[in-house]
């Protein structure tokens, strides 16, 4: 089937997780991405560097499969879900009352300036948790409307922190979510709200 056969539907997370050769890829890339926005290279190490690189490519190139086949995204027990797209966090609860709490780290990856996490990735932590919360409370598949996103505190990268989310209310085929992000003392350090539209057969 092509991703056109599937138009209108939400790819769902695997049970099974992945291989343990594909986790160490997925934390072997990982740190690439850390390392590629904190080094300084000189001109013979990026020429290097630059052949590995398409070298890997040509490597995995003939592996690329439709969205529904791909591994990427859809690993519940791997950090960010084995996606290089969503920050390394994992999901340590979840209920069926529209309840998810987070724990994890934004990695070097994720700086914006003075060591602490760019704002744009705290919204992509966010608006992805959000989703999560919305199918665990509905079980249908929702996209979002509205984000919104108060900074109380500098962000820090490579601690370990907790975010959690949960369904405020819900009219209709709208459902309100509130998340608060805090380090491991407790501490506030952003918190958001956002509106969740259930989507309706056919939509995407």
């Amino acid at each position: 089937m092509t991703d056109d056969d599937h138009r209108g539907e939400f790819r769902r997370s695997t049970d099974t997780g992945a291989t343990p050769e594909y986790a160490r890829l997925i934390e072997a890339l990982r740190v690439v991405q850390d390392l590629a926005v904190a080094i300084d290279p000189p001109d013979d190490v990026c020429i290097a560097a630059t052949a590995n690189a398409e070298q890997l490519a040509e490597l995995l190139r003939p592996h690329v499969v439709t969205e529904w086949e791909a591994t990427g995204g859809r690993v519940p027990d791997l950090p960010g879900r084995g996606s290089l797209l969503q920050p390394p966090w994992v999901t340590i609860a979840e209920k069926p009352d529209g309840f998810v709490r987070r724990e994890g780290v934004f990695r070097t990856f994720h700086r914006g300036a003075n060591e602490a996490a760019h704002g744009g990735t705290l919204g992509l932590l966010f608006d992805d948790l959000y989703g999560q919360v919305a199918r665990a409370g509905i079980a249908e598949n929702c996209r979002t409307v509205h984000l919104e996103i108060d900074f109380r505190k500098v962000t820090p990268l490579n601690t370990p922190l907790v975010v959690e989310a949960r369904i405020e209310r819900i009219e209709g085929r709208k459902i309100y979510v509130r998340a608060e992000l805090t380090d491991p003392d407790g501490t506030l350090l952003a918190e958001g709200s956002g509106l969740m539209l259930k989507l309706l057969p056919g939509q995407q």
